[in-house]
Order: C-alpha cells, then structure tokens, then sequence
C-alpha cells in the first residue's frame, strides 16, 4: 500500500550543522560559534586535561561547507528523487549583529539556494531558526529578554521580504525542548546555561511569544497562501501492549507533565493551539511558571497550519496497578544505534497520532532518522543496511498511524548529508549521504538508493524485500 497521493518526501538539514562559512560574506557569531571555540577549562580532579564543549574541540566552522558547495547538494537531492527540502537559515547569515542592519550577502546565499530547489523540482521548507542564536543578541539577555521578541520578528521580516515569493512553507522554532532545556538549564549544548526553573520558563515564554510574531510576520510579508507551523520534539510514548488500556496510558502519558523540567510535549503545544499553558504544568511549576502580560498568550497562539514532530525514538508504557501510566524497563540488550538511541520504531506511530488526535492539525514528521557507523567502503561504496531497515521499520508504523486515521502531511529524513552533530562533533553520522570531511567528497550510502525507490513509489516500495 503506498502512502497519500499528495504525500510529501524529503529530507532535512540544519545551517550550523552543514553550511561552514562560519566567517564568510558578512556572517556574525552565533552562540553555537562562541560554545565550540571556548577555549577548554580544567574542571575535574587534579591532573583531568582540559575538556573541550565539543567532542574534540570540533567546530562548525567548516561542517560540510554547503555555503560553497549549495549546488552540488541541491543536485544530489535532485539525483536521489526528493520532493522537498528543510533548511534552516542562519539568523547571523542574515543579521549579523542580529538586529539592525541586514546582510545582503547573507539572504543572496539563500536566494540562491531557493532557486537551485525549485529548479531542481524540489519544494523549500525553511526554518527560522534552529539553534544558532546571534551573540551579540545573547550578551543583552538573549531569550530572557522580552525585546527578543521584537528582534525575531525583525528578522523574520527580513527574510519574508526577501524569500517570501518563493517559499511557501515555514518553520518558526525547531525543538524549543532541546535549545531550552538542554542549553540553558542542563549546559550540555550551547551557551552553556544552567538557568534556574523561573528564569527558564521566562525564557521558554519569550521563545514561545517569538514563535507567534515569527507566524504574524510570515501571515502579513508573504506573496499568496503559506503553510506554517513549528518544528517541536515529539516526546513519544508507545503502549507496551496492543491492550486498549496500555493504548490510552500512552496518549495519557504523552499529554502529561510531570516533573519540573521542559522534556514534555504540551507546554508549548498547548500554549500554541490552545492559547493556554496546561492546568498540570502550571501546577508543577508553581510559583516558577510565567507570568503572562496582557496580549501574550494571543500573541502566542496565533493561528498555524501544522505541527512537526521530529521523533527519533520513544518510552514503553503500560497502565500501572496505581491506574496511572508507567514506564516499563526495556531490556539490557534492547537494539540501540550508534548514538545509543533506542530503535523504537512504534514512536513513528503513536507520536504523530497523539499529535494529530489531540490538536486536529495536518501533521508532518520534520526529523527522523539514525546515526550509523558508516564508510567508505574498498567498493566506494557507503553500505548502510542498519539504516535502510531502521526507516523501514519506522515508515511502515507511520503508515499504520495514516491508516488509523491520522492526517500526516509528510517525512523528511534527518539528514541529508553526514553533519555536525552538535556537542558530539563529527562523531555521530546521520546523512543519506556519506561526506568525506577531509576532501568534501560526498557519496551517497546504499539508503539514500533505497530512499529513492521509496519515493518514487511513494512508499510502496516499503513492502518489497529490503535487501533487493
């Protein structure tokens, strides 16, 4: 059975993780620039070396030099038969200070690659911003300044005014969960921050607020009908039995909060469709949860067409003797990737179905996919038939969640090319297509062969032998 005529099949990216250029055209630093080239500090017992913020001390600084080599990319895309495309652009690309003047070299970088996409026939997702906030904006509060709010939506006109004729399909925030949680209250990726509670969900308010200007200016800048949405982790819980009462316990377990941290799916969607944060949140937080002004919830919850999931694994639940849902312990030897992620291929399913049953809105999985221990092999070829079973396994359950009645618009793989994977570096390899760091060179894995015959089968091509 293939998927919905109209299904959308892609693959993603992100402007740190592939462009380089750090320095080039005009473009200022962003945190993630100032995070990888922190020089190391001692901080463990005597005699422990200096440890880097990035694995090795890798920096972004080249990644995949996709600034310089846009075409070559685009056409690879094109060879391998994907119908669209998300990007992000680089907030600092644009605003090198990040408010005030524009770069017009920078929006001239992604003209051009939006044009190489539509003549390619390949539709333009963008992004606004997935993670690389400018560091000038940083040094006066970054998100826990209100003016934040104010300084995104400047951006987002910039960007609209110059791309907005073209690009119909947007993107406000990608993962406010991860940029939040992980990077101002955890300090595992950049700044560096570990905020405390209040002052966290100051700046996940801000954020959230930003998101609605972003959607205000998109509405009134655009040329003609556009589709926006935002790109959130999908916190996954799946039941660990087909019973219907492990069924409701997962959707039960997916739409709650219960600890004090923002690893959760509906604060922010409910803030956003719903106009409200949720009665269990604010009771979590307490005195910590914000404070609205008048107007910032409408700000908030301006109207959206979509919501992305990027889903890469979930939990097992089950309903507990208590009555309430419980996490059932996998086992030791559970089949993990490279990253050590869990394949837990259900989360396709009852993420997007959780989503799309509680929020009525289109759905679209924004990310998906798996790090490999992928090379070049005496062939030339990338052999990778961990990652060709992987998405199978996750596309036939997302096709099951289409099947129960779920409107999910499209799947765009994470990544199309090997990447900077963050904190990691270049340890973790998520591409389709395999990039030799030391020469540039790209070479598309066996998958993004196998991608392409799902595509053009539009998914039919999910239930034919793997392995042919």
């Amino acid at each position: 059975m293939s998927f919905p005529a109209s299904f959308t099949w892609g693959a993603a990216s992100s402007a740190y993780q592939i462009e380089g250029a750090w320095n080039q055209d005009g473009r200022g630093p962003s945190i993630w620039d100032t995070y990888c080239h922190a020089i190391p500090t001692e901080g463990g017992p005597a005699h422990t070396p200096a440890k880097p913020n990035v694995f090795q001390g890798h920096t972004g600084d080249v990644a995949c030099d996709h600034y310089n080599r846009y075409k070559e990319d685009v056409g690879i895309m094109k060879s391998i038969g994907l119908k669209a495309y998300r990007f992000s652009i680089a907030w600092t690309r644009v605003m090198p200070e990040g408010a005030g003047s524009i770069n017009a070299k920078g929006l001239d970088f992604y003209d051009r690659l939006v044009n190489e996409l539509l003549s390619a026939g390949i539709t333009p997702y963008a992004t606004l911003f997935h993670w690389d906030y400018p560091e000038a904006l940083f040094r006066k509060g970054g998100w826990l300044n209100r003016d934040s709010v104010k300084w995104f939506a400047d951006y987002t006109q910039a960007v609209a005014d110059r791309l907005g004729d073209r690009v119909k399909n947007w993107m406000t925030l990608n993962e406010p969960q991860v940029f939040l949680q992980f990077g101002h209250a955890d300090a595992h990726n950049a700044p560096g921050l570990r905020l405390p509670t209040r002052e966290l969900l100051l700046a996940c308010h801000h954020a959230l607020m930003s998101h609605g200007a972003g959607v205000q200016v998109l509405r009134a800048r655009g040329k003609g009908p556009q589709s926006i949405g935002y790109a959130p982790v999908c916190v996954t819980r799946y039941p660990a039995t087909d019973s219907a009462a492990d069924q409701q316990a997962a959707i039960e377990a997916m739409g709650s909060i219960t600890e004090r941290n923002l690893w959760n799916n509906t604060w922010y969607a409910d803030a956003i469709v719903r106009g409200h944060y949720p009665e269990d949140g604010l009771k979590i937080f307490g005195a910590d949860a914000p404070k609205p002004q008048p107007g910032d919830m409408d700000l908030i919850s301006q109207k959206i067409d979509f919501i992305g999931v990027n889903i890469y694994e979930g939990t097992p639940v089950r309903r507990g003797e208590s009555g309430k849902p419980e996490v059932v312990e996998r086992h030791h030897t559970h089949p993990t990737t490279a990253f050590r992620w869990p394949v837990e291929a259900k989360s396709l399913h009852w993420g997007p179905r959780y989503t799309y049953e509680r929020y009525k809105l289109p759905v679209y999985i924004t990310e998906n996919g798996m790090s490999g221990i992928d090379w070049v092999s005496m062939d030339g070829k990338v052999h990778d038939p961990q990652r060709i079973d992987f998405t199978r396994r996750y596309l036939l359950e997302l096709r099951n969640a289409i099947r129960a009645g779920s409107d999910i618009r499209g799947y765009f793989h994470w990544s199309i090319l090997d990447n900077f994977e963050w904190s990691q570096g270049y340890k973790e390899r998520f591409g389709l297509i395999h990039v030799d760091y030391a020469t540039q060179k790209r070479t598309p894995k066996d998958s993004a062969y196998w991608y392409q015959k799902v595509i053009a089968s539009n998914g039919a091509h999910l239930d034919a032998n793997p392995l042919e």
